[in-house]
């Protein structure tokens, strides 16, 4: 395949639809099956390079001559002004060492295997709660709305400090709602706004801490990181509020994603009902076969790197792609079909390497109590409208339905 056409321009444009929410675009299977690297061009008009193979996906997430700092020239930003946001917000998802291994190593020692444990009751609440206030304002309902972002909105907030008789929970989950259902996040400017009014939220809830430490997540990076001078106020608040839109909208769209898949797939949820103990392995495989976050990881070049036939060059953008790797057929034999059994294979739906999402136990814990405790309290739970009239959202980042009725 050639890298441009005659006129120096890509062939492909990117990013590109998928066919079946359940699966990534037809056009990854058959630009892998070219090379493990293609050039597109970016709605931004720049030019960048996707990578599709899982092994090459790998590599280039853990490779030091790729950076993920947002300021590079050529950073493969998907909508125009995400770049100058981001260069003024400096998310740490956006940084590169040692900037980003300071508020990594901050954030990891707060959501170890250990303490997503000591969440599973709260989460189970949560859960709990969701569910008897659909049943109790009957059906039809949007699981979107309803269930997936309330849970998900509720367990980041309770992890940083917030709980639903806090005064500031409205506060937070409504500018969370405001944010991707209100349609800011589909421009760069409307993102902005959005993690803006979170972040002045945010500072709020950081003030009243201040006054009145608690034993919560916020209370100890206040503590031991603010107050020690490891971080300052802004770097708190900016970090705090990207890891609770992070946490909250791949999460959302993952559980709706995932109970869509599954209603589609009877068969699976029998599989389930049958053996309660599959349910981790089955949140795996949907995380595997998803792949919400699928652009989520968008690099440069620093430089040269050659793949084959081709050769990246310095100063390139990159965009490794997560639901590309995780279905590459090399490595997944079958890989459209959502297979409870699959196992020895390692997904990337929650990336790889440093920039490696550092929420993903709690997110793996949400998901299981989530869907599971669904499924076993609302067993004739199906769909109220058929699969072909769902619409679904490319913005924001995660890949989701904007809606899932349901009834029982």
């Amino acid at each position: 395949m050639t890298e441009t056409d005659a006129t120096g321009v890509a062939p492909h444009s990117f990013p590109m639809a998928r066919g079946c929410p359940f699966a990534p675009p037809e056009e990854y299977a058959e630009l892998r099956r070219q090379g493990p690297v293609s050039r597109v061009t970016l709605p931004t008009g720049r030019p960048a390079w996707i990578v599709t193979g899982y092994r090459e996906v790998r590599a280039v997430l853990a490779d030091p001559r790729v950076s993920a700092d947002i300021r590079h020239p050529n950073f493969p930003a998907l909508v125009d002004g995400e770049q100058e946001v981001g260069a003024r917000t400096r998310p740490f998802i956006r940084m590169d060492p040692p900037e980003h291994t300071r508020f990594r190593r901050m954030l990891l020692a707060e959501m170890t295997v250990r303490k997503a444990r000591r969440m599973r009751r709260d989460v189970q609440r949560i859960v709990d709660e969701r569910i008897d206030e659909l049943l109790a304002g009957g059906p039809p309902v949007d699981l979107v709305t309803h269930f997936a972002h309330t849970v998900s909105s509720t367990v980041m907030c309770e992890l940083v400090g917030v709980r639903r008789s806090d005064p500031w929970f409205r506060r937070v989950t409504g500018t969370l709602g405001s944010q991707v259902f209100g349609g800011g996040a589909s421009t760069a400017e409307g993102a902005a706004e959005g993690i803006g009014a979170l972040s002045a939220v945010m500072d709020g809830i950081i003030a009243e801490r201040q006054r009145d430490l608690g034993d919560d997540l916020l209370s100890r990076l206040i503590a031991e990181r603010l107050h020690t001078g490891e971080v300052t106020r802004e770097e708190l608040i900016t970090t705090v509020a990207i890891l609770v839109v992070a946490g909250w909208e791949t999460t959302t769209n993952q559980i709706a994603l995932s109970v869509l898949a599954l209603l589609d797939n009877p068969e699976l949820i029998a599989e389930l009902r049958a053996d309660h103990t599959r349910f981790p392995a089955a949140v795996e495989e949907l995380l595997r076969v998803l792949s919400v976050g699928d652009s989520i990881a968008l690099r440069t070049a620093t430089e040269d790197i050659q793949f084959g036939d081709h050769v990246i060059r310095k100063g390139d953008g990159v965009i490794p792609l997560l639901a590309a790797a995780n279905n590459d057929e090399t490595v997944f034999q079958d890989p459209e079909k959502i297979d409870f059994e699959r196992n020895g294979k390692q997904h990337v739906a929650f990336s790889y390497g440093i920039h490696q999402c550092v929420g993903q136990n709690i997110a793996r814990l949400e998901l299981v109590t989530a869907i599971s405790t669904l499924l076993d309290r609302v067993p004739t739970l199906r769909a109220a409208a058929p699969l072909h009239e769902v619409r679904f959202r490319h913005e924001g980042i995660a890949f989701g339905p904007e809606q899932v009725l349901v009834t029982w």
